[in-house]
């Protein structure tokens, strides 16, 4: 057993002296890894966000009066009026007014006209 145990100690300093000898070739495959990592994460992760946000920001530019609209606060309305970075919609049935920053327009309703 004693014999087994010290091979096995004795395999493992072979095997780090060569590691220590060539330290360019034991980085190489985890350099590599890393940079794999970080592709699957950029085309996973970061690229679709980018492209959400780049159609939300289209989104609200191309913004007319008319529009039905629903806010980042949960809110339904028309677009009655739009300045430079504020929309004014209407909503409920007693056409209350409420000023929003462009921002928190979340999504556009489209009306289907028969």
């Amino acid at each position: 057993m004693q014999n087994g145990l010290f091979g096995f100690f004795l395999f493992l300093a072979e095997g780090a002296e060569e590691e220590v000898a060539n330290p360019i070739g034991s980085l190489a495959p985890t350099i590599l890894m890393m940079a794999l990592l970080f592709g699957a994460m950029y085309f996973f992760m970061i690229r679709p966000e980018s492209k959400r946000k780049k159609a939300a920001a289209k989104m609200r530019e191309e913004l007319i009066v008319g529009d039905e609209v629903t806010t980042t606060a949960g809110i339904v309305g028309k677009i009655v009026q739009i300045k430079d970075d504020t929309v004014v919609i209407e909503t409920g049935g007693d056409k209350t007014r409420i000023r929003f920053l462009k921002g928190a327009v979340s999504s556009k309703t489209e009306t289907v006209s028969s």
